[in-house]
Formats: structure tokens, sequence, C-alpha cells
């Protein structure tokens, strides 16, 4: 009867995490989606729970417990300007797990071998019970499963914590790498499989897991530390895709099908998000895996003329005499929060009988749909926030765009300087409209360090001062 309710239970949630996944691929249904997910992890538990061979009730709802009020607290307190840098930490606390669990997993092998060794088969429970019954060949194959378990999850686990570093400036966001570079990351791997060997064909099977740990854990470091800032939204879906893997390595461990399907789900959505992103920034998904992009390859393009700022008067004036207005959000709209601001000054534009529409890059912000996820909380109508696909034909017959603190996203140096980081990336081509306008704090090169000389066209003024109290400036002016 248990095995039966647990096998049925997960087949449901495994359906409801894949209609989730469906329905995220629109703004309209992802609210429903994300309730789809909520069940399916609810389900999941509660069935593990129940499920046969399961004990220590009072530690696991404990654990429950605290794991879901500090999850609370920390979903309450999080800002969505911060909600990057809280994926980056959630991947590496399973990446932790995978790690903590493929060493557990090793501690019931080793004690369920000793038993078998001494002819003294004690009855197990749990996950020992489980190998006590498995043939010589199944605990060959268990083994590497729990090293690639620990090797994917320490991977995932510093490679995480350097992103979410990274992320909330508390790392610088240039690319760092050791005196060696790639040869370290090759020979820390060529020692993690040399280890895999060991710990399959010899003794002190603890020793060589730690070994293939903390060759993973400098992998995961030095790959993430090697990679720019401004190709860190790429980093976030490449982590999220490494800890999906890590726990399709823990299902096969513990037997869990849910979890290998969940975890293949996660894995392989996340591996193909950032093909997509790699694409859509014109950089080779294999190099993306080796963290072997996002450095210069010479000396970047020498940048003439001068920044000419503009007031709300003057900004005001060109919206009030403009027929076409693209707005361009950015990172620097989310950090002030001004998206209710500009939700309410496209509501009074569109009120005159303009178009105003939305251009939204596919790495805008610090996250994949970062900017759609901030405008629909905005109330901001889904069929104007279009792609960068969908309208950048549309900039040369646009009045007005105005770009909302983005740097790498509009930046002509993409297609007119070789030499820069971002060279090749399809960009916004915002500069080919008869005004631009940049709302901007001051006049650095942002989060990425790379120079921007959209700033410096004839055609842009900048807009500078908080995004939010400048579009509030706006509002009352808007006739």
């Amino acid at each position: 009867m248990e095995y039966g309710f647990t096998t049925a239970a997960y087949v449901v949630a495994a359906v409801l995490f894949i209609l989730s996944l469906g329905g995220l691929s629109g703004q309209e249904s992802a609210k429903r989606a994300v309730w789809y997910g909520i069940s399916a992890m609810a389900l999941a538990v509660v069935a593990t729970l129940i499920g046969p061979g399961y004990g220590n009730w009072l530690i696991s709802i404990l654990m429950l417990a605290v794991g879901g009020g500090i999850g609370w607290v920390v979903a309450k307190r999080v800002q969505m300007t911060e909600m990057p840098q809280l994926v980056a930490a959630m991947h590496s606390l399973v990446g932790l797990a995978a790690v903590l669990i493929g060493f557990n997993a090793q501690f019931e092998l080793s004690r369920v071998l000793r038993a078998r060794a001494a002819d003294a088969m004690a009855e197990f429970h749990g996950f020992a019970a489980v190998l006590a019954h498995k043939t010589p060949a199944e605990i060959a194959m268990l083994k590497v499963e729990v090293a690639l378990g620990i090797f994917i999850g320490a991977v995932t686990f510093t490679g995480s914590i350097v992103a979410f570093g990274k992320l909330a400036g508390k790392i610088d966001g240039k690319p760092k790498k050791l005196p060696g570079g790639h040869m370290l990351n090759a020979a820390a791997a060529a020692l993690s499989v040399l280890a895999l060997v060991l710990y399959c064909t010899t003794g002190a099977p603890v020793l060589w897991l730690l070994v293939i740990a903390l060759a993973a854990f400098f992998i995961g470091y030095h790959l993430i530390m090697g990679i720019g800032g401004a190709d860190m939204p790429v980093v976030v879906s490449m982590l999220n895709s490494y800890s999906g893997w890590a726990a399709a390595a823990i299902g096969f461990t513990l037997g869990n099908d849910l979890l290998i399907v969940v975890g293949a789900l996660v894995g392989s959505s996340g591996a193909i998000l950032s093909y997509i992103m790699c694409k859509a920034m014109n950089r080779n998904f294999v190099s993306v895996i080796l963290g072997g992009f996002g450095g210069e390859t010479g000396p970047a393009m020498e940048i003439t003329g001068e920044q000419i700022a503009i007031d709300a008067d003057g900004v005001a004036a060109a919206l009030n005499d403009a027929d076409e207005i693209i707005i361009v959000p950015g990172y620097g709209m989310a950090v002030a929060q001004a998206q209710q601001s500009v939700s309410e000054l496209t509501r009074k534009l569109r009120a005159k009988g303009k178009n105003v529409r939305f251009a939204i890059h596919p790495v805008a912000g610090r996250l994949p749909g970062h900017m759609n996820v901030l405008l629909a909380e905005a109330k901001v109508p889904y069929d104007i926030v279009l792609e960068m696909d969908e309208i950048n034909e549309d900039f040369p017959n646009t009045d007005v765009v105005i770009v909302i603190g983005s740097n790498d996203i509009v930046n002509p140096a993409a297609q007119e300087d070789p030499n820069s980081p971002i060279a090749g990336m399809p960009v916004l081509e915002v500069w080919k409209a008869k005004q631009v306008f940049v709302s901007k704090r001051g006049q650095g090169t942002g989060y990425s360090g790379i120079e921007n000389p959209l700033f410096y066209k004839d055609n842009t003024r900048m807009f500078y001062g908080d995004a939010k109290k400048s579009i509030d400036q706006l509002l009352p002016m808007i006739e």
C-alpha cells in the first residue's frame, strides 16, 4: 500500500512539475505554473515522509519547520533586485546537499559491507536496507553515481557562492584566473577522474571522495571567477542546470525516481535556457561551460565627445511631441524600484494616444526574465512588452527611446568595436531612434565596467538621477 501510494504520488508530482515548466513560458500562465510547482513539491515531500522505510519523524518535522521558517523570512525580506543573488544562493544549497548525501551514502555502504564481510548481516532499515540487497555490480554502479553526485554538487556549491558574491557586488565582477588558467581546471578534473578510479578499486573510499570534493570545489570557484560580471545571467542559468544534474545524481544514489525526473527537467531546461542566452549574447555554449569567456581581446575603441545632460522639462517636452515611444528597462530600474512609476508614465502616455512599447533584451537585468517580472508586477500590459527580435527593426521609426538603467544591452560597441568584451553580442539598436534619453545615476560604466559609446552620440541626452525620482518628475509634465 505504501509503495503504491508513493509511486502514484510521485507520478502526479512529476506531471505537475512538467506543467509548471510549460506554464512558465508565458507571462499570463506563469502565476498558475508557480502554483503547479508548489503543489508538486508539497505532494512530493508528503509522499516521501509517509513512504516505505521512512523514520526519524521528529527530526524531519523539526527540519521542515526550521527550513520552511527560514525560507518564509528570506522570501519576505528579499527585494526583486536581490532575486538573482537569492537564486544563486539556492543553487549552492542544492549542490551542498548533493555532496552531503553522497558522503552519507558511502558511510551507509561501508556499514553494510562491513556487516557482509563479517557474515553478520543485521536487519537494516531505510537506505541501508536497500544497499543490503545490492549485488557487487550494482554497488560498483552506485559508487560511480555517488562520485558524480559529489563532483557536480561541489562544482555547483562553490560556483554558486562566487556567482552570489559577484551579483551582490561583494566580489569584483571582472574575470580573474589564477596563473595557469584552464590548465588548473584541467588538472583538477584529471585528479577527480583518478580519484574516482581509486575510489572504485581500492580501500579508503572516504579519502578519495574527499579528494573528488576538494578538486570539484576548486573547479567551481575557479570557473566562475574566470567569468566577467556582464555574463552573470548566463552563469546563473548554467548553475541552475548544474543543480538539476546534481539532484538527478542524488536520485540515482537514493533510488528515488521523482528526484531523477525533476533533476533531469531542471538540468535540461537550464542547459537549454543557457544555450538560448548564449545565442542572444553571441557566446559559444562550450566556452560558457568551461568558464572561458568574458575578457577583453585587445585595447578598447577610443570614445570621443562628451555626455550631454538634459533636465526633466526637456525630456517631458520630447515625450509630449512624440508619437512612437520605446522604453528599455534594465537593472537600474530594478535597483531604483521605479517599475510602478514607469507603469504610470506609460499609462499617461497611452492615454494621450501615443504608441508606447517596451523592448526587452534576453539578458536584461541579472536574471533571465527579470524585467518581465518587474513590469508584470507593475501591471504593464503584456502585449506591449516585446522581445528584442520583435522590436529591434522599429527603432529607426521611433521618435523617443527612454533607456532606464541599461548599459551592455544598448551598447553599440558590440557592433562597432571588435575588441569589446561584448563584441558580436546582439543588442537593442536604440541609437537609431530620433532621440534617446538615458536615465542613469551618474557617468560611471556600471556593473560590468564596459564603456558605452551610446552616451556620447549626438542624439543621446543623459537624464541623470535616481530612476524613480526622475520618472516621478516627468509624470505631472505629461499633458
